[in-house]
């Protein structure tokens, strides 16, 4: 025999929380939904709000508030309270008042109807009052309500909002309680009066109907007749496609022991399209709504005292009802495993069981799809039996078998081919499961188009088996499944072949799957070498922290002699300039100057891009290469500097060897210098006499003119010296200066810095161009008037028959000194006529006392 149909289950026992049982009543004690249970109690003379959160292990808070009734919001802590006419509205979580109201007539019944509605019904009529903004209650138009001694018990709104379902209850005759209910409907502003005792809405899917269905389900009892189930349709034109849905009314059997019996609440159970109904005396009904059948009544009644509260209870499926006085608080709900056995065999409503069991997904039914499967294919109704399958409960006939069964049946001409109705048809119930996606993109293999719509429209599984089988076809498709299905390996596999080297890190990333990326790029060097490049850039540039060693990259690209993409990536990867990335640095320019492509090396060191390389394996790499001005900047010693200086000499630039022997010290430099001129003296000479005269003050003059002279260069030193000699304070640098004019020829020179220097030593240039014998004496001249070497002047031009100078020198230069010339001249036997003639030619310029002297002193001239 089938178990019960239901569960029923004791959840808490309110006055064992210390609830007064006096307040576990109609009125006192609300439930407006599945989260809080909400009594005002008195006990003595203290007045408390008790509110027990069923979210919360039924934690219990109490505050001492007077108030009479207190409703507690269906979704959030906002406690409506009443006491009197004064209505309040505080949020509990903020602690603050939202809203308050005196209502000029007593409140009959209220309850929250929406998250931001509370409904109150008065005497003289029904409001809606929302807890937004500071508006009043708004009153229903035309709604009347039930005459005085009726007792409301209940107030629903449908869930489109447009209807609403108030319900009452009075004493009639005979003990019988009589029910009124009032169906209103607020965009009409109209209501119609029904007879009954309870009543709800519900939102149903009818079949060939793409709209919902909004029906009221309600239970009717007229005098002397019996109870009956109305459900049917509201809000719906009768002439619109579809029609309106609407049950034959259903005879409702109370038990026999309790004929006077009337429901008291009445509950949509939350997607399951069933009907809980419970009666004053305990009984619990259930109610198929699609067919208004009776499920099940519980043989017993589920409580001693009467179930005055019901809420919906959304993680059950079920309903939640309270007990009065005893404060027991119950659990309803379906037992999924034993309602499709029980319609089977107690109710033996074979429709029923396949109805609920397709419905509602749940097990007990396979014998009764099989037969009824076997039937349809019996009788030919291949899109009846394909229904049946698609629909039938927790899949139990999608297999293989049917598939197979469905390929077995033959074509008829200018129809569809079975196997594809059978998945056209599955596909129109929901997604198809592993076995059917494959089996049906095997069937349409090379349909791209139909097989990436279905993929859109989330109609496949998808499967690594799946993502294989397209892999050949589409490889797109193929990624769209593999990443569905979490496939990542294969996933970024398809993104190397797209060519996305930029979604594959963000990919991995988001599934947080560690991927080989040493593998990856081994595999994509070979085949795409660019894409490689970029590929290793991101994951050495990850924002998270590199995914692989840039030594890694650079061993797997030089693995396969790849220099020109080991030379893109480590341009990128070394860009920030690192010092402990020096031995890549060096790695770099390695490959580069040993690619024979110098030029880009060149380019990198002129930009001065890394600053960590080793600086010797450089230079000798450089020296390799033919870049000998790199190479210099980067050696250090003597030899290497000499080697490279003889060896490049014709490729340095004059302007970076002036530039680089700045770098060098003194005796370096000079060493350098002799090199460069024993080297090739006409070449290098006048980078030489460069260098020399930029760093004279560093190097001296005195060692520069010793190397000039060593290698007889007068030109090198003529051209050194005149760069300095006008600002030099040393001797010797006005003698070399004078020495080496002379042999050039500079004759305007030696005589410019013979009449104007005051810096050389005069004996030393006198002893000098009385050697050199001039073709011009002015600088003798010059030098020894300055000095005083009058005689040896003279003696030097009479000996050397250069008596014009004399003459001029006397006539022109410095007739004062005509006394000393002519005593030097007669001590040398001049022809006495010259002398005379001198002597007539200065006239009264010439002093005559020192020419007298000077002649008495020789005795030889009649100066008169």
């Amino acid at each position: 025999m089938a178990q019960h149909p239901i569960v029923l289950l004791e959840l808490l026992d309110l006055p064992a929380l210390g609830i007064n049982p006096e307040a576990v009543k109609f009125g006192s004690t609300t439930m407006e939904s599945d989260k809080f249970i909400v009594t005002c109690e008195t006990v003595g003379d203290q007045q408390n709000v008790v509110m027990v959160d069923l979210q919360a292990g039924n934690a219990v808070t109490r505050r001492p508030i007077s108030a009479e009734a207190a409703i507690m919001n269906p979704v959030s802590k906002v406690l409506a309270l009443r006491a009197g006419t004064q209505l309040q509205i505080f949020n509990l979580e903020l602690r603050a008042k939202m809203k308050s109201y005196q209502t000029p007539d007593p409140i009959i019944f209220w309850r929250w109807v929406t998250p931001n509605t509370i409904a109150l019904v008065t005497q003289n009529g029904v409001y809606h009052w929302s807890i937004e903004g500071d508006a009043p209650p708004v009153k229903l138009d035309k709604f009347d309500v039930f005459p005085e001694g009726t007792q409301v018990i209940s107030y629903k709104l449908s869930g489109d909002g447009k209807w609403a379902l108030l319900v009452g209850i009075s004493a009639g005759s005979n003990g019988v309680i009589d029910g009124r209910i009032h169906l209103y409907s607020i965009e009409k502003s109209r209501y119609q009066q029904l007879q009954g005792h309870a009543g709800c809405f519900a939102t149903i899917k009818v079949p060939g109907r793409t709209d919902p269905a909004q029906v009221l389900i309600f239970e009717e009892k007229k005098s002397e007749q019996p109870a009956k189930l109305f459900v049917m349709e509201v809000g719906r034109d009768k002439d619109a496609p579809g029609g309106v849905f609407r049950l034959q009314p259903q005879f409702i059997q109370f038990p026999a022991e309790a004929p006077n019996d009337f429901p008291v609440s009445m509950t949509s159970a939350p997607g399951q399209d069933i009907i809980f109904m419970i009666t004053r005396m305990g009984y619990l009904f259930l109610f198929d709504i699609h067919t208004g059948k009776t499920i099940y009544r519980t043989p017993n009644r589920i409580a001693k005292d009467t179930v005055f509260a019901t809420a919906t209870q959304d993680a059950s499926n079920g309903v939640l009802g309270i007990t009065a006085r005893s404060g027991k608080v119950l659990q309803m709900n379906i037992n999924e495993q034993t309602i499709v056995p029980y319609i089977v065999q107690v109710l033996r409503d074979n429709q029923l069981a396949i109805n609920i069991s397709r419905r509602l997904n749940l097990p007990g039914a396979r014998d009764l799809y099989v037969a009824e499967f076997n039937k349809l294919l019996a009788q030919g109704d291949t899109a009846g039996a394909a229904h049946l399958a698609a629909e039938s409960p927790q899949g139990i006939l999608r297999t293989q078998e049917t598939v197979d069964r469905f390929k077995q049946i033959p074509t008829i001409a200018g129809a569809p081919q079975p196997i594809f109705q059978y998945f056209s048809i599955l596909l129109e119930v929901g997604p198809l499961n592993k076995s059917e996606s494959l089996q049906l993109v095997e069937l349409a293999s090379g349909r791209t188009q139909l097989i990436e719509k279905w993929l859109t429209g989330d109609k496949l599984e998808a499967s690594e088996e799946l993502g294989d089988l397209l892999y050949p076809i589409d490889a797109n498709l193929a990624l769209s499944v593999y990443i569905r299905a979490n496939v990542p390996e294969k996933a970024i596999n398809c993104f190397l072949q797209r060519g996305e080297f930029d979604k594959i890190v963000a990919y991995a990333q988001k599934v947080g799957y560690r991927a080989d990326y040493t593998h990856l790029l081994q595999n994509l060097v070979r085949t795409h070498p660019q894409g490689a490049v970029d590929f290793a850039k991101r994951l050495v540039a990850n924002e998270q922290g590199p995914l692989i060693e840039t030594q890694a990259v650079v061993d797997i690209f030089m693995s396969l002699n790849r220099v020109q993409e080991t030379t893109a990536f480590l341009l990128e990867a070394l860009k920030a300039n690192k010092r402990e990335e020096g031995h890549l640095q060096t790695k770099l320019l390695e490959i580069i100057l040993l690619s024979g492509n110098p030029q880009f090396a060149e380019a990198i060191l002129q930009n001065e891009m890394f600053s960590h390389y080793d600086r010797p394996v450089v230079a000798k790499l450089c020296e390799q290469a033919g870049l000998f001005q790199r190479a210099l900047e980067h050696y250090t010693n003597l030899a290497d500097i000499k080697r490279i200086m003889a060896k490049g000499g014709a490729a340095l630039s004059p302007d970076f060897l002036l530039a680089f022997f700045g770098r060098l010290n003194k005796d370096t430099t000079l060493e350098c210098l002799n090199d460069l001129l024993g080297a090739n003296l006409r070449q290098n000479l006048q980078l030489v006499v460069q260098v020399a005269t930029k760093y004279s003050d560093q190097l001296g003059p005195e060692p520069l003119v010793k190397m000039f002279e060593k290698f007889k260069s007068f030109e090198g030193l003529y051209y050194y010296l005149s760069a300095i000699v006008n600002t030099s304070q040393e001797p010797l640098v006005h003698f070399k200066y004078i020495e080496a004019a002379a042999k050039l020829g500079q004759l305007k020179e030696v005589e410019r810095v013979c009449r104007d220097s005051t810096v050389y030593n005069p004996q030393e240039v006198k002893a000098f161009l009385m050697e050199a014998k001039l073709p011009d004496p002015k600088p003798l001249i010059y030098v020894c008037d300055r000095h005083g070497f009058i005689e040896e002047m003279t003696g030097y031009l009479y000996t050397n028959n250069l008596k014009k100078y004399i003459e001029v020198y006397v006539q022109k230069v410095s007739p004062a000194k005509t006394p000393q010339v002519v005593g030097k001249l007669l001590d040398l036997d001049c022809n006495e006529d010259f002398v005379r003639m001198l002597l007539q030619s200065i006239g009264i310029a010439c002093p005559v006392e020192e020419l007298v002297e000077q002649v008495r002193w020789e005795g030889r001239m009649d100066v008169r």
